[in-house]
């Protein structure tokens, strides 16, 4: 692994500027690759790893620089929860560890760092100099993950009734002896114009 200082200096190139949801994020996947002992994510253990991020913060893009996880990868998984939050699985082992930034821990930077105006660098600098216990919560769960959710996964692709458009990953709807896409089966986020 590398330095929490060249992790921040990736994140930063990644993101388009460093903050302190880069700062968390950047600790909070080092720590948990650290408890799952996985020492090269975006090398030799590149296939071991499947992390749910919580919230579509600043934090889920240190999170991917640390652990090489990506959406396109099928390795990193988004649960809209508005949480500051990650768990990440070790698949080889099946051992995973859910890891939340404490509340509290904003009230903890401005009692470190009274001298510092701006709450964004005060949180910045207290964030990398605070023990992991005051900084996060740390809970060893059970994660079950259908074959369809493994990176690399090569399911059948399946093609809506209605729409004709192809579904992947066991994800359609059957509905009334129809094979269904989510959005025909009245799932959709977006309104036909």
């Amino acid at each position: 692994m590398l330095s929490l200082d060249d992790y921040l200096l990736e994140a930063e190139q990644a993101h388009g500027h460093l903050c302190a949801g880069q700062v968390l994020g950047v600790r909070l996947a080092m720590l948990g690759l650290e408890k799952l002992s996985i020492d090269d994510p975006r090398g030799k253990d590149r296939k071991r790893l499947v992390t749910f991020v919580e919230i579509d913060r600043c934090a889920t893009d240190a999170i991917a620089v640390v652990t090489g996880c990506r959406l396109g990868k099928r390795a990193l998984k988004f649960r809209d929860w508005g949480k500051m939050a990650a768990t990440f699985v070790d698949v080889s082992t099946g051992k995973a560890i859910r890891i939340a930034a404490k509340e509290s821990s904003k009230a903890l930077a401005r009692s470190m760092h009274p001298e510092i105006e701006s709450k964004n660098q005060q949180q910045m600098l207290a964030y990398r100099e605070m023990p992991e216990d005051d900084l996060f919560t740390k809970q060893w769960v059970k994660v079950d993950l259908p074959a369809e959710e493994f990176p690399g996964y090569k399911g059948d692709r399946i093609v809506c009734a209605e729409c004709g458009e192809g579904i992947n990953f066991r994800r359609e709807v059957l509905r009334d002896g129809r094979v269904l896409c989510r959005a025909c089966a009245g799932e959709r986020y977006y309104k036909v114009l």
